[in-house]
C-alpha cells in the first residue's frame, strides 16, 4: 500500500470510529453545532485512537519501509 493509499485507509477508518461513536449515542442526525465540547473531544479521542492503532499494526508488518519508520518517529516523537 503506497503511503497516499494508506492515508485514505486511515482517514476512512477515523471517519468511522466517529460515525460510530455519534451512532452509540443516538446523536447523527444533530448538527456538530449541538455537540459539546466533551463529545467533541470524544469523537477526536476516537479517532486518534484509531490511527494510532494502524499506525502501530502497520510498523509492526512492514518495520523497514520508509512510510513506516517516518510513523514511528511520529508516534515516539524523535
Amino acid at each position: 500500500m503506497t503511503d497516499d493509499e494508506w492515508q485514505a485507509h486511515v482517514t476512512h477508518e477515523a471517519a468511522k470510529a466517529i460515525g460510530e461513536w455519534l451512532e452509540g449515542r443516538r446523536r447523527l442526525h444533530q448538527p456538530i453545532r449541538s455537540l459539546t465540547m466533551p463529545e467533541l473531544e470524544a469523537m477526536a479521542d476516537n479517532a486518534i485512537s484509531r490511527f494510532i492503532v494502524l499506525t502501530s499494526q502497520r510498523i509492526a508488518e512492514a518495520p523497514d519501509e520508509p512510510g513506516s519508520q517516518k510513523l514511528s518517529t511520529l508516534l515516539l516523537g524523535c
